[in-house]
């Protein structure tokens, strides 16, 4: 991985740490999200473009005995059916934590998107309705 993507996952991974201990969550599961958030990105090391990084990520990981594969093969994922808390922090924490490593916000966050991948991509629109999903819970 880049060393911008790597910075984005260490972030990723201590902003999912601080969401556990808002919820209260045991020192093992706080490990657990440090460990979740910094391997979220993972499937973009084998996809030239990005598109379902999240989906080959989750398998890679699955087929290695990670046993949160799931939060990582779900994440971002508007339709998504599965439900843990992990996830719910991972999402929180991926969509307030920009490319550099940067804790900007949900706002930030969505702006970043808009400009690098505009405002008619799926991904973008995708991000939208995540983060307003988010906001609710």
């Amino acid at each position: 991985m880049d060393i911008d993507r790597l910075k984005h996952s260490y972030a990723v991974a201590k902003k999912m740490m601080d969401i556990a201990k808002e919820y209260d969550l045991s020192k093992e599961d706080i490990m657990n999200c440090f460990l979740i958030g910094l391997n979220h990105d993972i499937g973009y090391e084998f996809t030239p473009n990005g598109i379902n990084h999240n989906k080959i990520g989750g398998q890679l990981l699955r087929d290695n005995g990670f046993k949160y594969w799931q939060e990582v093969y779900y994440h971002g994922d508007i339709d998504c059916t599965y439900d843990s808390i992990f996830l719910d922090i991972l999402n929180k924490a991926d969509m307030q934590i920009d490319k550099y490593g940067n804790d900007v916000g949900y706002d930030r966050r969505i702006e970043d998107i808009k400009k690098r991948y505009g405002e008619e991509s799926i991904i973008y629109k995708n991000c939208v309705i995540l983060i307003e999903s988010l906001r609710i819970k």
